[in-house]
């Protein structure tokens, strides 16, 4: 990980959040452009500010840098409507996300050959 890579991170989950440079700058406490400096790698938040723009996007630190999560605020309203649901509902659901990653599997090594 590095500036570029976290300056992109930043600018994915902002605009997954479809948030204006301007406007997380200003919700932050901050001028216009600061966003846009650090998502033009000219500079870094400080840690305080770090954590302000993780809980402005509702995620965690370690959410921000999961490499693996490609779509931090989507998995977290996901997981938020599975809390809501009875064993029978995560069961089902869970038997369909088996079946579609399945069928991504089964296309990928398809397409090896």
């Amino acid at each position: 990980m590095n500036q570029e890579w976290f300056s992109s991170r930043l600018t994915k989950l902002r605009t997954e959040r479809k948030l204006s440079a301007r406007d997380l700058s200003l919700s932050l406490g901050q001028s216009p452009g600061y966003i846009n400096k650090i998502e033009n790698n000219r500079s870094l938040p400080s840690m305080q500010v770090f954590f302000y723009i993780c809980e402005y996007l509702k995620i965690t630190p370690a959410e921000f840098f999961d490499q693996e999560i490609t779509y931090p605020l989507l998995l977290n309203e996901t997981i938020s409507e599975l809390k809501k649901m009875d064993s029978n509902q995560l069961e089902h659901i869970l038997n369909v996300l088996k079946d579609i990653n399945a069928a991504k599997s089964n296309n990928q090594n398809y397409k090896k050959r």
